[in-house]
This record gives C-alpha cells, structure tokens and sequence, in this order.
C-alpha cells in the first residue's frame, strides 16, 4: 500500500528572512511522500527572490503578484495540492523533521479528521521562548467544538488536515482577514480532533505577524471574529453551546473596548440575547 502523499502548502507574505529555513523544514522531513507548494501572496520585499534561490522541480510556486490576503492565497495552494493530508505552513515556521510522519501515526491510530501537536515558540533568531502546552498539560481531544469556541488553545502551526475536511468546508472563507478561527469551529462541528504530545513544529513569534495584527487598536480581525460567531449560532445545538457563545462574545465586548471598535459591540450582545 502506498504511503499517502502530505501537501504542505507554505504561505509567503513578505517573509524573505525566514521562507528559505520554513522550506527546507519541509524538504529535510523523514516522512518520503510530501508536496511542497509554495505561495507567495504579493509580497513587496525580497520573498520571491529567497524562494527563487531555493527552487527545484519538485516544489510548486503559484507567484501572486498583488497580495490577496492570507485565506484566499492559502486556497489557490490548496486548489493546486494533491495530498491526503494537508498543512497550512507560514513562511515564518518551521517543520521538525520527523512532524508528518509523527502526525500520521496520531490519524493512523485515532478516528480524527484534525491532528494538531505541541509547538515551541521562538523568536525571530530562532532561539527558545516557551512551549504552547506544558509537560503535564490536559489538552482537549476528540468532540472538542464547545470547548473551541471559548478558547483559542490550540496554535494553528501545529495542525494537519485531512484532505476531505476542507473539501467539504470550501476550503478557508475568503471573507475573513484570518482563518484559524473559522476552521476550528466549521470542522469540529462534524469531525473531532487529535492532540499528538509531542513538540514538532517551531512558531516565529515576529513583530508584524497576522496572530500579533489580531489584537492591535482597530483590529480588522475582530469584524472576522464577529462573523464566525454568527456562525456558531446557527452550528449550536445544545444549551452549554449556547452557554460558550456568550462567553466569547462578553470576551470580545471586551477586546472591543479595549482596541477601539466599539461600533461592533451591539452587534456582539445581539448574539447573546
């Protein structure tokens, strides 16, 4: 039986002091059948002349000349993969070598259309910051969509997907300004997850990133957030679902205040009356 292909879709956005380390982490991985993609959404440094040194024919590159944003450049890479699997990579991470095989033993042995794992934050130099989930962490699993709308606890680095989950999802919403969100609750309605305890993915926590945007005065991200809890509304079946929204949504009432966009909070307490 043939090993089954991982499509590793790594997303460029003015990354061309890290995109040639986060493509050699996928071309250094143990596991032998992996599609690397390449994106690189209108970046206005030197990205593409970092990917263009690194280039061979076995890595696709879907150069996009002005930026279309980070969901619908992911799409484009997703339209041209062909793995079973898929990782969404940013161009500012990196694989451990041996993530996917490790990855595929956790679907091998658990009934899940998400593996997600442990990963180091470090910053832009590379050097050690903490790990995500500590030693004796009791992180979630299996059914896990009430406890995903009330925390952000997993990092979105560390996930891999089966192909058919974002099939059936029409891949990222290209409506939003970021996806991780949106992805866990649309996915976890319909298929759980599975946590592989170990450290194999490095998160660069750097000054511009999207994560670090999310919480900045006037956050474009929260207009997003406003529209996946929408989403959970119409998702929710039972009562303690409910309950969960309306803790995420008395939490960004908070960040509301907090960063400026006052005029969407009406429309938050909407949703929790």
């Amino acid at each position: 039986m043939n090993a089954p292909k991982v499509s590793v879709i790594c997303l460029c956005h003015n990354h061309a002091d890290f995109v040639n380390e986060s493509i050699n982490s996928v071309l250094e991985q143990t596991y032998p059948n992996v599609e690397l993609i390449v994106v690189d959404d209108g970046s206005t440094d030197n990205s593409k002349g970092s990917i263009n040194k690194v280039l061979d024919k076995e890595i696709q590159f879907i150069d996009i000349k002005k930026s279309i944003g980070n969901c619908n450049a992911f799409n484009k890479g997703f339209e041209a993969s062909t793995g079973d699997f898929i990782i969404d990579l940013a161009a500012d991470d990196l694989l451990l070598p041996n993530r996917i095989e490790e990855g595929l033993k956790t679907f091998e042995t658990k009934l899940v259309g998400v593996e997600f794992c442990n990963v180091l934050n470090v910053d832009p130099a590379g050097d050690e910051l903490n790990v995500h989930f500590s030693e004796h962490a009791e992180v979630p699993e299996g059914d896990i969509y009430k406890e995903l709308i009330t925390t952000y606890f997993i990092s979105p680095p560390g996930m891999m997907m089966k192909r058919e989950v974002l099939e059936e999802l029409g891949g990222y919403d290209e409506s939003l300004s970021y996806e991780d969100f949106d992805f866990w609750i649309r996915s976890s309605r319909k298929y759980e997850f599975g946590y592989t305890n170990q450290v194999l993915v490095k998160k660069r926590n750097v000054p511009n990133s999207l994560s670090k945007s999310q919480f900045r005065f006037l956050s474009k991200h929260q207009r997003s957030t406003l529209k996946v809890c929408k989403k959970i509304k119409k998702l929710n079946r039972y009562n303690e679902e409910k309950l969960a929204l309306r803790k995420r949504c008395l939490y960004e009432i908070k960040n509301c205040l907090k960063q400026g966009n006052i005029h969407l909070i009406p429309s938050f307490i909407k949703l929790i009356l």
